[in-house]
């Protein structure tokens, strides 16, 4: 059957646009503001929004990770949200994050260009992954995005999305797929129907390089790694314990042995 892709010109979340036009609308959440004015400038940096407020983040000291500086934040929101499975104020919260790590300009925009992954920092992102797959089973996370992205899909994005559902099948004769509009028609809940990898969700109205940039994100190489030097481990000693087996020692040495190699 032909696989054909149609976009939604002003709903969809992941409508392909070019990358020197904005959005008519930022799914992307502006950092929080509040009335209080940062005091101490060489502990906090602030972003007037009005003649009477101001957005003040905290600042940890500069690292080669970001082009000026290196924010410091918490996760605590993120992290109520997820354990109690609120996984749309989760998914809001994980761009604002993103945003405010990404750095200054970012912050200033409201949203995250491809080009600023680089300034986050490889265990902050891991952090925000870490909370996601902890509160979901292993089922949402960048990193499972990435893995799926990788080993099932080939590194096709058309094929991605539908794998983790951010495109639906069209009931037609021919078979097509559409993508999903936001945010009625994401799955917000964890269930055995979700698709793995659905959440969290990131903004391609600028194209698919925000979400190739992430999901290619060295924060993710050293998790990758060891799960390859895990599987890797398991099939030496499978063959390890095919050796001993073929060749076994003296019954005094082997009575208390555990074998792991099954």
């Amino acid at each position: 059957m032909q696989l054909s892709t149609s976009l939604h010109h002003h709903h969809s979340l992941l409508k392909l646009l070019p990358s020197d036009i904005s959005p008519p609308f930022s799914l992307f959440l502006k950092p929080t503001t509040s009335a209080s004015t940062a005091t101490n400038t060489s502990l906090s940096l602030s972003i007037s929004s009005t003649a009477s407020t101001s957005t003040a983040y905290s600042i940890s000291p500069a690292t080669s990770t970001t082009p000026s500086t290196s924010k410091t934040f918490s996760l605590d929101l993120l992290q109520q949200h997820l354990s109690n499975q609120n996984f749309r104020e989760a998914d809001e919260e994980t761009r604002r994050l993103l945003t405010v790590l990404a750095g200054e300009a970012a912050q200033k925009r409201g949203y995250v260009f491809f080009s600023e992954v680089q300034f986050i920092s490889e265990q902050d992102l891991r952090d925000i992954d870490g909370l996601w797959r902890k509160h979901s089973n292993n089922k949402f996370g960048y990193s499972v995005q990435r893995r799926i992205w990788r080993q099932k899909v080939g590194k096709d994005f058309t094929k991605l999305f539908i794998k983790i559902g951010w495109m639906k099948k069209l009931d037609t004769e021919v078979e097509q797929h559409n993508y999903r509009s936001f945010p009625s028609e994401f799955i917000w809940e964890l269930d055995d129907d979700t698709p793995e990898g659905h959440l969290p969700l990131t903004n391609a109205l600028r194209g698919i390089q925000l979400l190739s940039t992430i999901l290619s994100h060295p924060a993710f190489e050293v998790e990758e790694e060891a799960e390859e030097d895990e599987v890797e481990g398991d099939k030496k000693g499978g063959l390890k314990g095919l050796r001993d087996s073929s060749n076994p020692s003296p019954l005094s040495n082997r009575v208390f042995k555990t074998d792991y190699s099954f």
